[in-house]
Parts: structure tokens; sequence; C-alpha cells
């Protein structure tokens, strides 16, 4: 069809609803009547009254009224008139159809802010946009094929067409299929001619912008559906979105909080091990947790305020009521589990470095009881049987007498022992007290070197008065072998306590001690000389009793009866002092050197502590100036955090250096250093405090963007927000106080006046900014408030509003309804959450979209 037929087609479409039709679009217009029931018809309005009579003057006055109404529409007409309206001009008479159909048919159509042709030409590119070979470009060639029209009506109504069998390469049935269905069922009258359109090169714009824009209005209430659905596939989206954010925080939280559960009885339990072996494994399980368990826990745990953070933040900028966590699973609650996991783990530590000095201290106790023990259980090998001996019956009077001096340096040598049994007993109690695991056995041995020296005792006094008895019948006395015993028997026992002192175990931990021992060592070493001439003496004596023994061939039975002390003996014992004092040296000369590594090691320790301490401190404080400090635009200010935060990790390795050089002190048994006031706790609480806080800063601007895309605000709005917070917070505290925020918002314009109404409006500024009633106001809760002072959202009222499109104006929606308008995901969950409708006007499984609106924005619940 040309353009005249088409034009007459849709006149005809809207003058049937009076009851009439036209012929012949010149002729039946020239009397102006049907021109003005025409613009009745399509607007719904009245015109002035027409002329009914047939002369030329009435028709002129009818047709001028005409146009007079479509010029008061906004409509232009260019050389357009009366006179030639009436006279049957027919360029005319087609240019002003085209106008009316322009502004009554076209110019409203607005998809995307476009209007009129371009709107119209969007609406039909998305509605064709899932189909093959259609391509729509324009309102000619793109329309040749016939598939064009036949993808809207399958669009909007696919049970009248079978869209799979058509063919790009049968265009005539396309085009009079299309015809035909829209003419029978969709009401739209035909208005082109499928020979006309598919024997011509270039179709006639105007004829088929005409005829798709009836297809337009006549989908129009499905364009309203659709642009409801889509405002509530939108808000249905956020929600879920959010949902998704709360379960995840719900679950990292329980992970967290179960981890800590889990480690906290570990940490407290402080069950002793026997062994300094079993009790290294312990700290060396203990610093696996710390550098391997723990570090991806602080992460989790900053990783899940950040989480709560951009989720609140979220939930504020869609209008949704704050997300509270289930019961125990707040970020104040893990902070708390937290503490407690960060105090038992200071406990432990502490507890298995007491334990490492407490079993050192007993390792050498107990070996410093079996030296001793051993000792004196070889000391008091044989003394029974010599203690029971009955020789003094048949001796005679001279070695009764030796006999008895014999006992008297017994008892002597008896007493000097004494202090050596009390030391044994003394060190088994200590034992005990520090609950040394094999206390048993030393309780054991001890116990039988105190009954064995308490059998001693009654037998020395027993031969003690039995030699007293006969002590009578004694006369002679060999002065030479009892000035021998008298002088051996001490020197003797110098040597054997010299000996057991070389031997004696040593445990020091700094220089200062072990150069304490050295100096004992070296004054011990002066007494040698004197100790050797007092042994020459001793070895004199015995030459001058052997001198008279052989002189005066005196019967001695070849030994000294006053002692067992003998001259090869004391200088077995000699030898062997001098044997142990190299010993001692080289010991004493090896643990000097372990003391100074160990002095190494603190003072490597400390160097690295001392720079890396002030290192966080100072890094500490940029961040915070950082914050609050404004330069270029948010993004700006992201990507320097971000260069900053990756400068921060890359000084891991240091750390990491310093966890090492903390652990050759500890493996050391270095429990002090004087040269640094920094302990590796205080290093790795300040390192965590350091990530924990740069991840906070980047999460604050990152919502501040999502703040600022999200309501619209511009960066040069952002900046002035950012300068009049940092102009007020001059305490740099990242917080205003309640008079410092009220001077914040007069600067930016507010109208708080010192009257009763400004107090008021101000209280219910500081409701909205302060919830908690803190007193304080923070960045991130100041720019919520301007972005809801200067931009829209999404209201409960609207969301209601758009429901109701889909309801067709019910008060309440079925299920099919919404799974016909909306995504599967989103229609099963408006489904699963809608309470059933139960208004008078309510049918079986009618859907209550009201309260599932308002529960949306947290008015009610879900």
């Amino acid at each position: 069809m040309s353009p005249p037929q088409t034009f007459t087609a849709w006149c005809n479409s809207h003058l049937r609803k009076a009851g009439t039709q036209i012929e012949n679009i010149e002729e039946d217009f020239r009397d102006g009547l049907k021109l003005m029931l025409l613009l009745e018809v399509i607007s719904g309005e009245r015109l002035a009254k027409p002329e009914r009579g047939k002369m030329r003057v009435h028709k002129i006055s009818n047709v001028n009224k005409a146009l007079h109404y479509i010029t008061s529409k906004g409509v232009k007409l260019v050389s357009i008139g009366a006179e030639e309206i009436v006279d049957g001009n027919a360029k005319m008479t087609l240019g002003m159809i085209w106008t009316i159909i322009l502004r009554f048919a076209i110019q409203d159509i607005s998809v995307e802010e476009t209007s009129a042709k371009e709107g119209l030409l969007l609406w039909c590119q998305r509605k064709t946009a899932p189909y093959k070979n259609v391509n729509i470009q324009n309102f000619h060639i793109s329309w040749k094929d016939g598939l064009g029209f036949c993808a809207l009506i399958h669009r909007h109504r696919p049970e009248l067409i079978d869209y799979g069998k058509l063919r790009k390469d049968d265009p005539m049935t396309n085009l009079n299929t299309a015809f035909d269905v829209a003419e029978k069922y969709l009401d739209i009258p035909k208005m082109l001619d499928a020979e006309d359109i598919v024997g011509t090169a270039r179709p006639d714009e105007k004829a088929i912008m005409t005829y798709v824009s009836s297809f337009y209005h006549a989908f129009s209430g499905a364009q309203k559906a659709e642009t409801a659905a889509n405002r509530i596939c939108k808000v249905l989206a956020v929600n879920q979105e959010n949902e998704q954010l709360m379960e995840d925080y719900e679950k990292l939280a329980s992970d967290l909080l179960e981890w800590i559960r889990r480690t906290i009885p570990w940490l407290e339990n402080r069950a002793p091990e026997n062994t300094m072996l079993a009790m290294q494994q312990k700290l060396e399980d203990f610093r696996d947790y710390r550098r391997q368990h723990k570090p991806p826990k602080v992460q989790e745990k900053c990783q899940l305020e950040i989480n709560f953070n951009t989720l609140q933040t979220k939930l504020r900028l869609s209008n949704r009521p704050a997300f509270m966590p289930s019961e125990g699973k707040m970020v104040s609650d893990v902070s708390n589990a937290w503490g407690g996991l960060e105090g038992a783990e200071k406990g432990y530590e502490e507890w298995l470095l007491n334990e490492i000095r407490r079993l050192e201290r007993l390792d050498h106790l107990a070996e410093k009881f079996r030296q001793k023990a051993a000792t004196h259980e070889a000391w008091t090998e044989g003394k029974e049987e010599m203690l029971q001996a009955r020789d003094f019956e048949t001796a005679s009077l001279s070695e009764i007498k030796a006999l008895l001096k014999k006992h008297e340096a017994f008892e002597s040598d008896l007493a000097a022992h004494q202090d050596r049994v009390e030391q044994i007993a003394a060190i088994a109690q200590e034992l005990n007290e520090l609950d040394y695991y094999d206390s048993p056995s030393v309780n054991s041995r001890c116990q039988r070197i105190c009954d064995r020296w308490d059998a001693l005792g009654a037998l020395t006094q027993k031969r003690s008065d039995a030699l007293q008895r006969t002590e009578k019948l004694l006369e002679t006395i060999d002065e030479l072998y009892l000035e021998f015993a008298k002088r051996a028997a001490p020197f003797n026992n110098w040597m054997e306590g010299a000996m057991e002192d070389l031997q004696d175990t040593f445990i020091v931990h700094t220089i200062e001690e072990i150069q304490g021992l050295s100096t004992a060592h070296e004054q011990f070493k002066a007494t040698l000389p004197d100790a050797d001439k007092e042994r020459g003496a001793i070895l004199g004596i015995h030459n001058e009793i052997a001198k008279i023994v052989a002189t005066y061939h005196v019967n001695m039975a070849g030994t000294n009866p006053y002692t067992t002390i003998n001259p090869q003996g004391i200088n077995a014992k000699w030898d062997k002092v001098r044997q142990l004092v190299p010993q001692r040296d080289q010991a004493l000369i090896e643990e000097h050197a372990r003391q100074q590594n160990n002095e190494r090691l603190r003072r490597q320790f400390a160097n690295q502590a001392n720079v890396i301490g002030p290192w966080i401190q100072t890094k500490m404080e940029e961040i915070g100036r950082i914050s609050i400090e404004m330069h270029g635009t948010l993004e700006d200010q992201l990507t320097h955090l971000r260069q900053y935060e990756k400068n921060i990790v890359n000084y891991k390795p240091k750390i990491d250096q310093l966890e090492g050089d903390h652990q050759l002190i500890q493996e050391a048994l270095i429990f002090d250093n004087k040269h640094t006031n920094y302990t590796m706790e205080h290093i790795r609480v300040g390192w965590e405090q350091l990530l924990t806080t740069i991840a906070r800063t980047i999460n604050e601007i990152e919502n501040q963007i999502l703040t600022r895309d999200a309501k619209g605000i511009s960066q040069d709005q952002m900046n002035e927000f950012r300068a009049s917070f940092n102009h007020f917070d001059r305490d740099h505290s990242g917080t205003l106080g309640a008079e410092e925020f009220k001077a914040c918002l007069i600067s930016l314009g507010f109208d708080i006046a010192n009257d009763a109404q400004g107090e008021a409006e101000f209280s219910r500024i500081m409701s909205i900014v302060d919830p908690n009633r803190v007193g304080v106001v923070t960045f991130q809760a100041f720019i919520d408030f301007m972005s809801r002072e200067t931009a829209d959202t999404d209201t409960a009222d609207q969301v209601m509003a758009s429901f109701k499109v889909l309801a067709g104006d019910k008060n309440f929606i079925m299920a099919d309804e919404l799974r016909r308008e909306l995504p599967p995901d989103q229609a099963e969950y408006c489904i699963a959450r809608m309470a059933p409708y139960s208004g008078t006007d309510a049918v079986p499984g009618a859907l209550d979209y009201m309260s599932f609106s308002t529960a949306l924005y947290g008015e009610s619940d879900l």
C-alpha cells in the first residue's frame, strides 16, 4: 500500500470507534467534520462545535478549528492551510495526517530517554533482539522480509504465530501472516500491502512507521508490565545479593568462632611433659601454629569485618534495614573471642618457656643427684663389713691402739660425709617439689642411702663402744702413724671435695655468670701449690714411719693401723685432681663461647626489632594521615592505598627473618634481652594491626566509592564533603563531635537555627548518623547522610506499584503471573516468600505482594 492507503487505514482504525469510515482521504476531510471527529477520538477531548453548513466558509471554519487544536498540542504546521484542505489538495492533506500520526501515535513513545522515531526504533530492536534473521536498523528495508512484524507479534503473543516455521526467503508468506494475525487478533487494520513492500526497493518509511506504531500501542500494556517487572527484578536482585552476603558472613563468622573454640582448649592445656625433648616439641608445634595456622585466620577476621562493613553500606544504599547477625556472631563477639584466643596464646607461651626452664633445672638437679649419690655409695661400699669385723678380739695391744685410732679417723670421715648425705636428701626434696617425673626412683635411692647411713652410724657407735672397752688394754701408740692419719684424712677429704667440685655440672644464662665461675676456678687453681706442699709433708710422715719400722723392726703388718689412706691413694687422687683441672678449664671455655654466641643472638634480634618496631608505628601513623587527607579522586586514593598496602606486604620477609632470629633465641634457651624493649609478641601484634588497619582503610574508600556511584555523587561533591569533614575534624581522629558536626552541616548550607525547631531538626539528623548514641559521627555515616539528602532511591511504594501493574491492578498476584513476567529464579524467590492474600477479593492461590514489598525495606518481616 502507498502512504494514502496506509493513512486511510490508520484513520479508519480510529474512526470506526465513532461509527464512521472514510473512502478517499482527500475528499472525506474537505468539510472538516470527520477531521474534527478523528481528533476527538484519538485525543479523548472535545473540540469546538463544528459548523454544519454546506458552504465553503463553514468547511474552512471546521478545518481551521481542527488545525488550531493540532497547533495547541505543540505541533508546528508548516505551509498547511484550511483552504488547501478544503480544496482537496492531496499533498497538504497527507502532510496534515502524517503530522497527526507523529503527534498522537509516535511522539509520546519514549524508550531509555529517546523519543519519537528513535524511541520507536529502539523499542523494535529490543523486542526482536532474541530472534534470528531479524536485524531492525530502520523503517524501510529492515521490514521487507516480514520477519520483523512476525517477531513483534510472537514476542508478545507467542501462541498466535509458530515462528520456528517461518523462512527468511519467503517474505510474502511472512508479511501476509503478520498482517492477517494483527488484523484478526490484535485489532490492527491492514495498513500495508505485502506485494508493494516486496516489490519496492525501499518501502515507504512513513507508512511502515505508522503501522509499527499501532503494534507499539497494541502492546503498550505489556510494555508497562515489562517496566514494572524490570523494577521488581532490580529490587529482588539487590535483596538476593544482600541475603547471600549475609549467609557468607554468618558462615565465615561461624567457621572463625568454631576454629577459636577448638584452638583455645589446646592453648589452655597445661599438661606438663616429662622430658625436655617433649616440651621442645610442644614449643615447635606452637611456632607452627603462629606461623602457619593463625595468619590465615587473622586475614579471615579482617575480611569478616570488611564484609560486614560492605554489607551494611549496601543495605543503607538500597534503603534496607541494617544487618543484625545471629546471636553470638556479631563482629564484637568475634573480636571478644579473638581476644580470649590471644590471651590463651600469651599464657601458653609463658607456660611453655617456664616448663622448659623447670625441666632444664630438673635435668641439672637429677644429674647432680646421681653424681653425688654414686660418689657416696662408692664411699660406703664395704664400710658395714669393716665396722662389723671382730679383728680387735685377737689383736695385740699395739693393734688395738691402732684399731681405736683407725676408728676415730673413720668417725671423723663419717662426720665429713654427713654434709654430702644432707645435700643428697636436699636435692631429692627439690626434685620432688619440682614434680620430677622419675621422683619415685630418686626417692627410693635416697631412702636407701639414708637407711644405709643410719646403719653405718649405728655400727660405728657399736664398734666405738667395743674399742673403748678395750682401750684400757692399749698403751702403745705410734705417734707417727697417728699424725699421718690426722693429716692425711683432711687432705684426702679436700681432694675428694675438689674432685667433686671439678666434676660438678653447672648451668648459666649470662656471660657474667660464666665469668664468675671462671674466676672461682682460677682462685682454686691458685691453691694447688700449697696443696702440693701439704701432700709432700704427708708423704714425708709416711716415709719417716717406714724409716722407723725399718730401723726398729716394728711389726706393723704392712698397713697404717689408724687409717685406710695410703700414699698410693693420695697420689692417685692428686693425679686425678690435676687431670680434672684442664677438663674444667675446657668446659668453662666452651660455656663462655656459648654465652658469647647467645649475646650475639640477643644483639642480632635487638638490632632488627629496634628498626621494625618503629617502622610499624610510623606506618600506622602514616595510614592515619592518609585516611583523613584528600588528594585527587577516591580512585586515586584507592590506588595509592593499594600500592601502600603492597609496599607493606613486601616488608613481610623482614618479619619472617625476625621470627627466625627469635626461634634461634628460644632454641638457645635465652629468656631475656636487655638490648631492646621489643618482644616478638609486640612485633607480631603490631604487624597484624598494621595489616588490619590498611585493609580497613581501603575498605572505607571502597565503600565511599560505592556510596558515591550508587547515589550519583560527583567527585567534586565528594571532595567538598571530605574537605568540610576534615576542616572540622580538628583533632584528626576521623570523627566529629556533635558541635563539630553541626558546624559542618551549617557550612554545607543546612539551616539549623539556634532555636527549638533547629535543635529538633539537629536531633533528628543525629539519630540518623549516630543511631547508637556514641556521641561522634564517622565519615562513612556523614557520607551516607549526605547521599540520602542528594539522591533518590527505590521505595516500598514504588515496588508495590510495580507489582500492581504485573497483577493487572488487582490487590493480589498469582504465581503464574510472577513466572510469566519475572526471570525464573526471581519469580520463585517471590513465590517462596509471599504470604497468602487474605482480602475479601481473594481467590485460591492469591499472593500478598503488598506485605512482601514493605518487608523488602524492613517495614515488616518476610
